[in-house]
């Protein structure tokens, strides 16, 4: 997986493309470490790029909201595609993490 990032002054925007997955996750991690321990600790997850998440790309998400959420931030999720959100709905995570459509409505209120 691949990522982009975006520095929105208040915000950082972050879009994984491709598989988030064991492979990748620990990547996500790091990138989320970095940026917290950086004082950026408001994150948009943008996911319209990732067409695959299993248990591992959730824990990166739920590591990653604990950490920024720690640090007196945030972690939301927008943009998910089809099978993101069934498996977000399946674990019950959609109620964590909850899905925004779009980047700009998860930032709502930053």
């Amino acid at each position: 997986m691949s990522f982009e990032e975006t520095d929105q002054g208040t915000y950082v925007v972050l879009t994984p493309e491709g598989k988030f997955n064991l492979v990748s996750a620990p990547l996500f991690t790091a990138r989320v470490d970095d940026l917290v321990a950086a004082d950026k600790a408001r994150l948009v997850v943008d996911l319209h790029a990732v067409d695959f998440i299993d248990s591992s790309g959730l824990g990166a998400l739920i590591g990653g909201l604990k950490k920024a959420r720690g640090n007196d931030g945030d972690l939301r999720v927008a943009a998910a595609g089809s099978q993101v959100l069934a498996v977000l709905k399946l674990t019950n995570l959609d109620r964590i993490l909850s899905p925004y459509p779009t980047v700009e409505e998860a930032r709502h209120d930053w």
